[in-house]
């Protein structure tokens, strides 16, 4: 007797599909500060985050963990978790999906997130004990609440860009409040395959506005012009980075997977604020702006 194989997702689909004109992401030669392991960074290591906006891990995970994550996020896509639906792919493929076997699917996928409650692989490496004791170093010794997860997806050739942002303009926290992201790589991150650039230093700027253009962004004329820092990281790689500082990632032009696992959190009992409030600082189209 056979059995049936799962049911793949439904397809949601990104909101569009338009590229980036190169000139927004012009890397310094070199790449990102970083240190060898999550225990390596102590107070000196705070202190450069405090003043720069992030820090990078070169070996935060082994590569069973990696392994590990990399099953539960395959498994997701692939449709073995029937209650999972948190799977958003890419617009440029919305024409070719229907001819790809469930194989090629998979690099179809801009985003799979709210994955920590069905997947407990996934959930682990959240809720790891070393990071968790970082990033409570990295608010000041307040208790960690993970608020957010997603996998950040790039698929080859089709993976669109993430436009420069500030993640704190996507969250309804009072300004002030400590929030620290992870990007954590599965796959070697590349400058040719999208990994994370950086504006060092500009978190101190506080709420930059933003508009909705290719998604909801840094007007592009802020940033033309700019050079940033490029933080290419190996497979089990991470990078931890304030709310408030600038980032994107451009579109991979590669034939190699960008795959990511990216967490967010908040101090434990912080009271939220409105979308209202929020904009106001980060903006909306009614400002008086140009982009």
């Amino acid at each position: 007797m056979s059995t049936a194989a799962p049911a793949l997702p439904a397809a949601e689909f990104d909101h569009g599909a338009e590229l980036h004109v190169p000139e927004l992401y012009q890397p310094e030669a070199g790449a990102a500060h970083s240190v060898a392991t999550l225990d390596d960074i102590g107070p000196s290591e705070i202190a450069f985050y405090r003043e720069h906006g992030y820090i990078a891990v070169r070996e935060a995970f082994t590569p069973a963990e990696v392994a590990s994550a990399i099953a539960g996020v395959v498994d997701l896509i692939m449709g073995k978790v029937p209650a999972f639906t948190g799977i958003t792919f890419e617009a440029g493929a919305k024409a070719i999906l229907p001819t790809l076997s469930p194989e090629q699917r998979q690099d179809a996928v801009r985003k799979v997130w709210f994955f920590v409650n069905h997947e407990a692989r996934l959930k682990a490496i959240s809720h790891h004990a070393k990071v968790l004791t970082v990033v409570r170093k990295l608010m000041g010794d307040r208790e960690p609440e993970m608020f957010q997860d997603m996998c950040l997806v790039k698929p080859p050739r089709l993976g669109r860009e993430k436009p420069w942002h500030q993640d704190h303009a996507y969250f309804d926290y009072p300004l002030g409040t400590p929030v620290v992201g992870t990007w954590i790589a599965l796959d070697a991150a590349t400058i040719e395959n999208g990994c994370m650039q950086l504006l060092p230093g500009r978190h101190r700027e506080g709420p930059i506005v933003h508009f909705q253009r290719r998604d909801w962004q840094i007007c592009d004329n802020v940033i033309l012009g700019t050079r940033s820092v490029a933080a290419p990281l190996p497979p089990g790689g991470m990078l931890l980075f304030d709310g408030l500082l600038p980032h994107g990632t451009p579109h991979n032009a590669s034939a190699n997977r960008r795959r990511a696992l990216q967490f967010h959190y908040a101090p434990a009992g912080i009271t939220k604020t409105t979308a209202e409030e929020r904009m106001k600082h980060f903006g909306s189209e009614g400002k008086n702006v140009s982009c």
